[in-house]
């Protein structure tokens, strides 16, 4: 069509200005076939100029989306139009997908159509960008969502559960979270020297695979790792591993032990990633997600992605493997400290419960403890130190210990807490702690009461009624402020006295003083065994689905009758 310009140096000046062009320009005929392409669509192309004369675009790029019908649009009614194609040209190339966008025009001479002209840019970069930015946009808001559901408790196996269920379907046909042990392995033999054992704490797998996922190691089992497989191969660098496609051999040394390759291959299983679990320059464990079947294998963008997950979850797993260790040492050494009835006490009964509080809060420092005094002389106590963790439980150890050797004095409660609160004070390390002390005097049939701080008593009689006790309450132990005062009420064969901590009837959002009444309201067995009683109080109160907020010691001491003791 250039040939049929007016003039040759008209032509002249058309054809150096579409030649010499950085976009590409074509002219193609009523029939939609090339007549033109200027140097730039040709290099585009992959394709000299004149290999494109006389043929359509799909018979040049048979690669190429070229939206011939929008062309062909253009052709009837002589609308301008753009739009964007894709593929591959026979242009070298190492993009995934090539994108150029067009203008197109209609071509006329005296009413005649000629054809069109089209003028070509390629975008890809544009395209590019904008999908790393879509992919960017995804993987962010995938990690919100992440943010939102893993990490949700301070339990280390719930935490890792919540991480391998996130990752399936979302990156891997099935997801394996596996941990270094905390405190060792205990009950199995040590492994073989150079094999690495770890715990697997979580598994997900889509449904068509859960039924051969159980072939493999279920959670809370260990597996070990043969030298050089690829989870020790990942622990040792701390850089992800993937492995796509691998034969059968390359897959036995990565596998944890070579006579599981035709297990992996009956599932399906063709390409694996294990990502590195490290938080605060240490290692925590590791991340295996595989794809199976038809699943395509692992791009670079999944690994970015998976390394994100990672690098977050790995927190919240340090966090919980931090609590699990600091919640099991405190809880071990709160039993070991606490104080059952050690000794029979003449005209009582005891019994004792200690519930340590759920996931949401470390062990705290509540202690009970009964000290016989005379044959028929018993001191009760129960009390509470002020935070959680190992730190509490070791001051409630040393007022418990502190507190035993004040009550062999002989004063009474209300001396003894002055003198507690006298010696705490001068420890400025340990935590402030309510105590509350009952005296009960069986040759006398009385009970005398002192609080420093704590919550009131109740006493359950024969005829099955509770009733707190109004004991004059003092400062919390530790503050060295003093100011106790005893309470003395008769002890009737029968009665059970119950000295509890704040977590049996406290709960968030309500006011004690409605925990307390509703203490007072329970209705219980009419004159239960004191084992019995203990238990049905614990599970009226704890079992209403609402779980404490803190843990919980009660005492029970039932004062029995002359004629039984």
């Amino acid at each position: 069509m250039l040939n049929d310009a007016s003039s040759p140096l008209a032509q002249e000046i058309l054809r150096q200005m579409l030649d010499g062009t950085t976009a590409g320009v074509a002219v193609l005929d009523r029939e939609l076939r090339y007549s033109y392409v200027n140097p730039t669509l040709a290099r585009m192309n992959g394709v000299p100029p004149e290999d494109h004369m006389g043929r359509t675009i799909g018979e040049v790029l048979p690669g190429i989306d070229a939206r011939e019908d929008v062309l062909w649009q253009v052709l009837r009614d002589g609308v301008p139009r753009e739009v964007t194609s894709s593929g591959h040209t026979r242009a070298g190339s190492d993009r995934e997908r090539r994108y150029w966008h067009g203008a197109y025009h209609r071509i006329e001479d005296d009413g005649q159509v000629l054809g069109i002209i089209g003028i070509v840019l390629e975008v890809t970069d544009a395209r590019e960008q904008q999908r790393d930015l879509e992919q960017a946009r995804a993987r962010l808001a995938m990690l919100d969502r992440a943010a939102t559901v893993i990490g949700t408790t301070l339990d280390m196996d719930t935490t890792c559960e919540e991480l391998a269920t996130f990752l399936v379907p979302a990156l891997a046909d099935i997801a394996t979270v596996e941990v270094i042990p905390v405190d060792g392995v205990s009950g199995l033999r040590p492994p073989p020297a150079g094999v690495l054992r770890l715990r697997r704490a979580a598994m997900a797998a889509l449904p068509r695979l859960r039924e051969r996922s159980r072939m493999f190691e279920a959670p809370g089992e260990y597996v070990d790792y043969q030298p050089g497989s690829a989870i020790p191969r990942c622990l040792e660098s701390g850089r992800p591993i993937v492995e796509n496609l691998p034969d059968d051999e390359a897959l036995s040394r990565s596998a944890p032990d070579p006579q599981r390759v035709a297990r992996y291959r009956e599932a399906g299983i063709h390409s694996a990633m294990v990502i590195p679990l490290s938080a605060r320059g240490a290692p925590v464990g590791t991340l295996t997600m595989v794809r199976s079947g038809g699943s395509p294998a692992f791009t670079e963008q999944d690994i970015v992605t998976a390394q994100d997950l990672a690098g977050r979850a790995a927190i919240s797993l340090d966090n919980a493997r931090r609590y699990t260790r600091e919640h099991h040492i405190a809880l071990q050494l709160q039993r070991a400290l606490l104080s059952g009835p050690s000794h029979p006490h003449a005209g009582l009964e005891i019994a004792t419960r200690y519930l340590p509080s759920g996931t949401s809060a470390l062990v705290g420092g509540d202690w009970f403890d009964s000290v016989r005094l005379s044959p028929e002389r018993t001191l009760l106590v129960i009390g509470d130190v002020m935070g959680h963790g190992v730190a509490a439980a070791v001051d409630m150890s040393h007022y418990s210990a502190m507190l035993r050797v004040v009550a062999d004095e002989g004063l009474p409660p209300h001396e003894i807490l002055e003198r507690m609160d006298a010696l705490m004070a001068r420890v400025a390390a340990e935590r402030p702690a309510t105590c509350l002390l009952a005296l009960v005097d069986a040759r006398h049939g009385v009970c005398t009461y002192a609080s420093a701080g704590h919550l009131p008593p109740a006493v359950v009689d024969r005829r099955n009624r509770l009733q707190l006790l109004d004991v004059p309450t003092g400062p919390p132990l530790g503050t060295g402020q003093g100011g106790y005062a005893s309470y003395s009420r008769p002890c009737v064969g029968g009665d059970t006295l119950l000295l509890y901590t704040d977590g049996l009837v406290e709960r968030r959002g309500e006011d004690i003083d409605r925990s307390l009444q509703r203490l007072t309201e329970l209705q219980l067995p009419a004159d239960p065994p004191l084992e019995r009683l203990l238990d049905d109080l614990l599970e009226r109160l704890m079992g209403c689905g609402t779980d404490a907020e803190d843990d919980v010691a009660v005492l029970a001491a039932r004062c029995l009758p002359r004629d039984a003791r």
